[in-house]
């Protein structure tokens, strides 16, 4: 296939942010007295927009003041992603070797973006196309936020192809009439992300930089009307 438009989420595929921001924010509930783990924290909040943490924090969690726990993980969370945020290992390069258009779509809200890509030269290769949960009615996983990005790019969304760590991310893309493709970082404590990325509905999946480089070899270079079940099942052993 061809892709006249490559779709990036920026925490957990641009950016290795997740590790910090749940660690921060299992530090915001804790202060607030709710007793849950740091990776239980990890499991549950990854990949959610702020609005549906809230909704977490309220139904699931019975957080008493959800305002406050949010405010002082945003007090902390910037000064922590000042100290200690990275590019995802790898990524940069690959982003500046890609000829197509691209952009980003993230469930984080504009003031966090540019508090975490907004550190690098990686913002750079975005800039302007740079699309937040905030400027839709409704986040991933819903195809909202990926349809807005075709639509002001004037591309088709059946030659967009997104990139995501989510499965929240990939069943919105989905959605929207677009292929995805898995992340995984590495790094990622939690078990099964490749399964649970596939069962989503990729058609592939990449752990790291370097994978993730070779399914772009290996997804755009194929054939005009690749068949999705069988693509998933051939380049997934390319990677």
């Amino acid at each position: 296939m061809t892709a006249d438009l490559l779709i990036f989420d920026c925490d957990g595929v641009l950016v290795d942010s997740e590790p910090v921001a749940s660690r921060v924010f299992w530090q915001s509930l804790q202060a607030a007295g709710v007793s849950i783990s740091h990776a239980e924290v990890h499991r549950r909040f990854t990949g959610y927009s702020e609005s549906d943490a809230r909704r977490i924090c309220l139904d699931e969690l019975g957080v008493d003041d959800v305002d406050r726990v949010f405010a002082r993980s945003r007090e902390h969370l910037y000064a922590a992603f000042s100290r200690s945020l990275q590019p995802m290992p790898g990524i940069d390069a690959l982003i500046r070797s890609l000829p197509q258009r691209k952009c980003v779509a993230s469930n984080s809200t504009l003031e966090r973006l540019r508090n975490s890509l907004g550190l690098f030269d990686l913002w750079d290769a975005f800039d302007p196309n740079i699309f937040s949960a905030e400027m839709v009615a409704a986040p991933k996983p819903a195809p909202d936020l990926f349809l807005l990005c075709a639509e002001t790019l004037g591309i088709d969304p059946a030659r967009c192809l997104v990139v995501d760590d989510s499965p929240h991310g990939i069943i919105g893309a989905v959605a929207a009439g677009m292929r995805a493709i898995g992340f995984v970082d590495p790094a990622d404590p939690r078990e099964g992300r490749r399964a649970v990325l596939a069962d989503a509905g990729a058609m592939l999946v990449a752990t790291g930089a370097d994978e993730l480089s070779r399914a772009f070899d290996a997804v755009l270079s194929a054939g005009p009307h690749p068949h999705p079940a069988r693509d998933r099942q051939d380049l997934t052993v390319l990677v």
